[in-house]
């Protein structure tokens, strides 16, 4: 394996580029959510984060955009992983197993130093993670990687993968309230066209990139489901949900709520809308979800607590 104690910004680049070439995108920038709305409710909380580093790219369109790296102890701890773990799970058949709690803000228009017009956005990570970032060119052309996929998916824009961190600037503007998810649920992992219905449930899938969702849309039509229990007779050991979203292209567009004995489904431009209520709990931290493109079925494998 190739040694990356000490690799410069575009060695580690071109590593995860490499590494990176063959995997679903998707599975690297799963961040559910979308803009607007203020949601309210427990495992919310409302903070302005403190500034970190400044990233600068361009769009497609060569417009400017910074984005603010910001910190909040309320943004839960990624898994601490060493570089050479890193790579290990990037070169590996499943790199799912390793999610970034991150809060990304709206987009608010600034202006740069020379005068020009400018957009930001603010997203938040925990301080031990901004401090991985800072110290390891690996992780840092990782997490900007991930965090620009992140918000071309949010708000359907392209980047440029060329960046520059910013020595003198910690943040461009003025940070944005945000109210954030302080407990982390599930996310949705987007199956390539040659992925085939399960036939039985699998373990539960943790994607890679984790938002602490922000948004609440207006409610779509309830898509066709059903929902059945292993094993059928007795407490089952887990539920598995089938909903058919036949409008639904990738997982991107969805955004996926299990609550202790709940399931919200929402998608972009309310194309569906799904609340309804379970018979057993859930053991919500072990909740997986996989989205089969080619048959537009969401399938959710929901554990459930045993009896006492």
């Amino acid at each position: 394996m190739t040694s990356l104690l000490e690799p410069n910004a575009d060695e580690a680049q071109s590593m995860l580029n490499r590494l990176m070439l063959d995997t679903d995108p998707a599975a690297y920038s799963r961040m559910g959510g979308h803009p607007g709305g203020t949601p309210e409710g427990p495992g919310y909380t409302t903070l302005v984060p403190k500034p970190g580093l400044c990233v600068k790219m361009k769009t497609e369109r060569n417009e400017k955009v910074f984005i603010n790296v910001c910190i909040s102890d309320n943004v839960p701890e990624p898994k601490d992983l060493t570089e050479a773990e890193l790579i290990e799970l990037l070169e590996s058949d499943d790199p799912t197993g390793f999610r970034i709690p991150m809060s990304i803000g709206e987009p608010h228009a600034e202006m740069d130093k020379g005068g020009a017009g400018c957009t930001a956005y603010d997203v938040i990570i925990h301080p031990t993670f901004l401090k991985k970032v800072e110290n390891s060119k690996l992780f840092q052309a990782f997490f900007i990687q991930v965090t620009r996929e992140g918000i071309e998916g949010k708000f359907d824009i392209q980047l440029n993968q060329e960046y520059v961190v910013l020595k003198n600037r910690k943040s461009m503007g003025q940070l944005q309230e945000q109210n954030v998810r302080t407990k982390s649920k599930p996310f949705i992992l987007d199956m390539g066209d040659k992925a085939t219905e399960m036939p039985t449930p699998t373990p539960p899938v943790k994607p890679l990139v984790q938002e602490i969702p922000q948004t609440e849309v207006k409610k779509g039509p309830e898509p066709k489901f059903k929902i059945v229990k292993e094993p059928v007779d007795g407490h089952p050991e887990f539920m598995v949900a089938e909903i058919e979203l036949p409008k639904v292209k990738t997982a991107n567009t969805l955004i996926l709520d299990v609550g202790e004995d709940r399931v919200v489904l929402d998608t972009r431009s309310n194309v569906y809308y799904l609340d309804i209520y379970v018979p057993y709990n859930i053991i919500q931290e072990e909740v997986g979800a996989q989205f089969n493109k080619s048959n537009k079925v969401l399938t959710i494998t929901m554990p459930v607590q045993p009896l006492l």
